[in-house]
């Protein structure tokens, strides 16, 4: 049996959690089992206790940073480098290291090159453009020297866009350590249901209440198809910042009494809610420099729904338009409420635009699948 140490330093991934890196982290842990090998779990936030198919993974706790000072915090941050070898050394030894890419991060790369088992480091996003963008980033050149050590010291680099894949070649990461994997879903989990008949179309969104999911289009292209008589409901499935504007715009767009918003839910109840949906969006706007690799379209795809979605990074890819999906100018309210209206009045093509997106997700976007191109890496390892 293969011992694996998967590390997750990052504080704002509470690895048994509800956000989409939580769901993320399980589900390679999950599929890492089902393959047959052993994983202890390093991580600094748990958020609650493990589902209960996850309860006989070790869990071995790292410091969480207390400071509120953005010096001091990043200095705790970096502290981890230190704690995280001990941590490791009075395990029973591993065959391989798996980390979560997180800021601050080197010692699981080091420490695997010092005992010459495979390094692989998961990159899902371009972590310090997002902290100096969106929070706050005191020691840009410290952060950059920490990255580039654990590039350096990686066997390989598991990108899961070829957004990230670009932005680490623009950061100086060697071609040849670089994969392009992307996300996956759990087909067993996620599985197609009957259609409900009824004359209501249910219009579903899965996701953090955050600005960059397009929100605001999700609201106007509802409210553009209620307008134009389609019956519909809007079910709202996650929580985030954005909860109370996103209420004040439904209720001023006329959709109060027509919306649901459950908030957080755990992991384990996203199958049966998506099951509610006819038609599953993801209306992303125009972002530069778009990174992402959603979860949220690879469920809806193992859950036969009908999808929506923003013409925009590798989602034109994931979804061939026309066939498994319907795909929109990203941040055009009016053409997303156009392919609601049509797939409305034809639910036919709504029923085929399921069962293929079900298909693909089926033969090429298993966790499964993902996890073993992930093993089939430590086959052979870089040189760094």
């Amino acid at each position: 049996m293969t011992r694996i140490a998967y590390i997750c330093t990052d504080p704002g991934v509470p690895v048994f959690g509800c956000k989409g890196s939580s769901i993320h982290v399980q589900e390679v842990i999950r599929a890492l089992i089902c393959g047959g090998s052993s994983v202890t779990l390093f991580a600094r936030r748990f958020g609650g206790v493990a589902p209960a198919d996850l309860e006989s993974v070790q869990c071995v706790a790292l410091p969480r940073p207390t400071a509120q000072d953005a010096a001091a915090r990043e200095r705790q941050l970096f502290e981890v480098n230190n704690v995280l070898p001990e941590r490791l050394n009075t395990e029973p030894a591993f065959d391989m290291v798996y980390e979560r890419h997180a800021l601050w991060s080197h010692a699981a790369m080091d420490w695997a090159q010092a005992r010459g088992i495979p390094a692989l480091l998961e990159v899902n996003a371009p972590l310090i453009e997002e902290q100096a963008e969106h929070r706050v980033l005191h020691d840009r050149i410290g952060a950059e020297a920490c990255a580039r050590r654990a590039y350096n010291m990686a066997d390989h680099i598991i990108a899961v866009s070829t957004g990230v894949t670009t932005w680490l070649a623009n950061f100086g990461v060697d071609d040849a350590k670089m994969h392009f994997i992307p996300n996956g879903v759990d087909t067993r989990r996620f599985a197609p249901t009957e259609p409900v008949d009824r004359d209501e179309l249910m219009i579903g969104f899965v996701g953090t209440l955050k600005p960059w999911h397009g929100l605001s289009v999700l609201v106007e292209a509802t409210r553009i198809a209620k307008e134009a008589d389609v019956p519909v409901r809007l079910l709202i499935v996650g929580n985030g910042p954005e909860r109370a504007a996103l209420r004040d715009q439904l209720e001023a767009a006329g959709l109060g009494p027509v919306s649901e918003l459950t908030g957080a839910v755990d992991p384990a109840a996203i199958p049966a809610l998506i099951a509610r949906m006819d038609v599953a969006l993801a209306p992303y706007p125009n972002l530069p420099n778009f990174y992402f690799s959603p979860l949220k379209i690879m469920e809806y795809m193992a859950a036969g729904r009908a999808i929506v979605a923003s013409r925009i990074g590798d989602i034109d890819g994931l979804i061939t338009d026309e066939v498994d999906g319907l795909l929109c100018t990203a941040g055009d309210a009016q053409a997303f409420a156009d392919a609601v209206i049509r797939l409305h009045y034809n639910r036919d093509l709504q029923a085929g635009l399921g069962f293929a997106a079900r298909d693909k997700a089926v033969r090429d976007l298993s966790w499964d699948c993902v996890v073993k191109r992930i093993l089939d890496l430590t086959m052979e390892r870089a040189p760094c």
